[in-house]
Parts: structure tokens; C-alpha cells; sequence
């Protein structure tokens, strides 16, 4: 049997409870599984808060004896392993199901093309592939992770109509309106993991949390690209690093000498960069000239969030990660014993001390990978949104354009809607009050 419109109208409302668990499931994607009888819902579920149970065995539950000869549908290939828990696919030849119809066929080798051969062994029908672009925009974390082995990255931008992020030495500014902000808490909740720069850290002492009533609990982990470990120990993000997790990200130059035998940092390891990567080779960055074309090539290197930058990535621009400037790091010799300091109150105060270059983020995305990060929000600063973007390592980008004026000593947005990297697919536009939301995505 092919898939039908009628298949179609059950997947969308699958797809659509999927979308309750984002960020929620911890290293297991949040799937959306309806048990369909005579054209009634019979049974329905979305992977539980942590990953388990999965979706599937919570909607066979709620169908009882009314799923013997039901049809199954589900955004996901049902899983043919065990793992802490007995396979799905089992529980869907247990309880008599006639057909089930899949979204996405899962990449991970344990399952891909197992579990609808276990269920076709079992003389059950199915059908995979209906609504897959969307299927596979809902999943798109787990994806990403499975295949990439890093999370999936969405840069989150707020430009006013002169085209700036904020104003420089003024901390916090507000742009966008409060329907856009709600919105912006909404993305949060559905994010694993939040990364700000260290410029942005120190000048507007975010919390970077979830301040939604009642939504606090999903608050994300509050990352923070720190070269020099100089993070305030008085700012928000160290005073809560015990309520929401939070990781500094810090150059291997200031590991610890202490850390193993030979005072080494991660990188001088045996295989570290190989067990750091896995990239696809072929997500390489942006096409030449796409970024940074209204950078004035006079203006300052820094402007704020710590990092140096390259001037142009055009023709001919350095194709290597951008680097830190001379002198900016301290190194082992230089305030040694003041970082092992700093790094003992960071840790004292709760806060993870990750050693990875934070100027290198295709090896720090697969660090977080083995985390249990599935979705990264980088949402704070001009260079630590440049530096994801020069990287080519972006899947989706927000765009919110706001109608109010930043004007003198404002900070030039990387990104306008007229600049949009090579790629990149526009994918809707919504209003928030007077706020304009463009998105756009790469493909999966």
C-alpha cells in the first residue's frame, strides 16, 4: 500500500506531538507515535521527558486490545535493539499491529533498515517516507548528532533597522519587542545547550535561563567560550551554576599542569583529534565573500566578545580556524598559578571547565556531542556568531529584524538578510508585534 493523504493527515499531527519533548529527551530524540483504528486515534504518545519510555510502547499502552490490527504511525523507525529497554519494534509485533507508516528511517547503524525488516519479517506493512522533509525537520537535532557527530547549531540574531546587535559598552540592550523576546524563551525550551561569548558574558551578566512562568525547569546549559577563564565569579551565570549547568570553554594553553602525568594539554594526547572529529568533510565553510562583506577592513579586530578576527573571507582569505591574537592567552608561564586559582573557585562555584579550543568549533562541537548535547543556541556576540559562521557551521539561522535605531557606537550585525551564506534555504517569515522573524535553514 502507498502512502495516502490520509497517511499524510495522521503523520502531520505525529510530527506535531513529536514537537512537545524538544530539548526534553535528553541523548534520545523526542518521537511522535499515533495508533490509528478505523480512521480514530486510538493511542498516542511522545517520547518520555529524559528518553524513556519511547514513544511507541506509551501509545501501544494507551491502545490496549484496540491496537491488534490498527495502523501504527510514527516519526521515527521504530528502534530493533536492546538497549535499557526492549526494542519497539517488538512491542509492535506483540500487540498485533497491522501497518505502520514511518517518517524518517533512523541513521543510527544499530537500527537503520532493521527494525521496518523486523516488522516485514513479522508479515506486518510498511511504509516509510511519509511527509520526510518535515519528518526530518522535527528530528533534525538527533540527526545532526547521529550523522556529524556534533549538535545541531541555530544562530540566533536580533538586528535593528540600522543593522546593529547592540551598542558598544552599554551591556544589554533591548531590541526587539516583548512578543519576540516570549518567542525567543520558547526556542530556549526546546534547546539543549545555550553558548555566548566571554565579551558577552562579562558585559551584560546574562542568566541566559528559561524565564517563561512555569518553564523555568527546561532552562538550557549555559555555555561560555572563555579562553582565559574570566568569567566573573560574582556574575549570575557562576552564582547559579548549581541550579542550571554551566560550562566554560577554556584555551588548552591554561590546562591545568596537574591534569595527568604529563602536564599535557588535550590536544598533545594520543588520537584527541581524532576522537574529537568525525565531521562530514564536505560541510565546509560558507563560499568566499559571503560573510563579513560590509566589514570595514579598517575597523578594529576586537569588538567585544574576546576573539580575533580574520578581515575578510573572501578570495583568497585564511581557510584555517580563526586564531587568537598575540598576547591575549596567558600562557603556563605567565599567571599559572592564578588560573589554576581561578580554574579551583570555577569548579568550587559548580561550573564544568571544558580544555578545547574555543577558537576551533569543529572540534568543539563533537566535545559536546559526547556530552549528550543534541542542539546548540549560539545567541551571544558579533565574533562568536562569525566564527560559527565562517566555520560553515550553522544549520539554521533566526533573523529578527527590529524597526528601532541603535545609531552611534552601535555593534555591526555579521548577518543581514541581504548577506545569507550560500546554502542556506529561506524557510518563512512570522511577525512578533512590529518584529519580523526571518529563518532559514540548511539541508539535512
Amino acid at each position: 500500500m502507498s502512502i495516502t493523504p490520509h497517511d499524510e493527515r495522521f503523520i502531520a499531527a505525529a510530527i506535531r506531538l513529536s514537537r512537545w519533548h524538544l530539548g526534553r529527551t535528553a541523548t534520545n530524540p523526542s518521537v511522535g507515535c499515533l495508533i490509528v483504528r478505523d480512521g480514530v486515534i486510538v493511542g498516542r504518545a511522545v517520547t518520555a521527558l529524559g528518553g524513556r519510555p519511547h514513544a511507541e510502547t506509551q501509545a501501544l499502552a494507551e491502545a490496549g486490545v484496540l491496537a491488534r490490527g490498527a495502523t501504527a504511525y510514527v516519526t521515527l523507525e521504530p528502534c530493533s535493539h536492546h538497549g535499557k529497554t526492549p526494542p519497539c519494534s517488538e512491542a509492535l509485533i506483540a500487540y498485533g499491529v497491522a501497518r505502520v507508516v514511518i517518517s524518517v528511517t533512523d541513521p543510527d547503524r544499530r537500527v537503520s533498515g532493521r527494525g521496518i525488516a523486523m516488522l516485514r519479517q513479522a508479515g506486518i506493512e510498511v511504509d516509510a517516507g511519509a511527509l520526510e522533509a518535515e519528518g526530518r525537520q522535527s528530528l533534525a537535532a538527533y540527526l545532526i548528532r547521529q550523522t556529524k557527530n556534533r549538535p545541531y547549531v541555530t544562530l540566533k540574531l536580533a538586528v535593528s533597522a540600522d543593522g546593529m546587535i547592540g551598542r558598544a559598552g552599554e551591556g544589554q540592550v533591548a531590541i526587539t519587542g516583548p512578543e519576540a523576546r516570549a518567542q525567543v524563551q520558547a526556542l530556549r525550551t526546546e534547546t539543549d545547550a545555550i553558548l555566548v561569548g566571554i565579551g558577552t558574558a562579562i558585559a551584560d551578566d546574562p542568566l541566559l535561563t528559561v524565564r517563561t512562568p512555569s518553564l523555568e525547569s527546561q532552562s538550557p546549559i549555559r555555555i561560555v567560550l572563555d579562553p582565559s577563564l574570566a568569567l566573573p565569579l560574582t556574575g549570575k551565570l557562576v552564582e547559579t551554576a548549581r541550579e542550571v549547568p554551566v560550562i566554560v570553554v577554556a584555551s588548552e594553553e591554561v590546562w591545568p599542569l596537574s591534569a595527568d602525568a604529563e602536564g599535557l594539554p588535550p590536544s598533545a594526547l594520543p588520537g584527541y583529534r581524532g576522537r574529537a572529529t568525525g565531521l562530514d568533510p564536505s560541510f565546509g565553510p560558507p563560499a568566499g565573500g559571503e560573510i563579513g562583506k560590509r566589514r570595514d577592513p579598517n575597523s578594529p579586530v576586537s569588538d567585544g566578545d574576546g576573539f580575533g578576527l580574520r578581515q575578510d573571507v573572501g578570495q583568497g582569505a585564511n581557510p584555517d580556524p580563526i586564531s587568537p591574537l598575540v598576547g591575549e592567552m596567558p600562557g603556563r608561564a605567565e599567571g599559572g598559578a592564578a588560573l589554576d586559582s581561578r580554574r579551583a573557585a570555577l569548579e568550587a562555584a559548580g561550573v564544568e571547565v571544558l580544555y578545547c579550543n574555543p577558537y576551533h568549533p569543529e572540534v568543539l562541537l563533537p566535545a559536546l556531542a559526547t556530552r549528550g548535547i543534541s542542539s546548540l543556541l549560539v545567541e551571544g556576540g558579533a565574533k562568536t556568531a562569525r566564527l560559527f559562521l565562517e566555520a560553515g557551521l550553522v544549520d539554521r539561522i533566526q533573523l529578527y529584524q527590529a524597526p528601532g535605531v541603535i545609531g552611534e557606537r552601535g555593534i555591526e550585525s555579521p548577518l543581514l538578510t541581504t548577506d545569507i551564506p550560500s546554502g542556506f534555504v529561506h524557510t518563512g517569515t512570522l511577525m512578533f508585534g512590529e518584529d519580523r522573524l526571518d529563518e532559514y535553514e540548511r539541508g539535512l
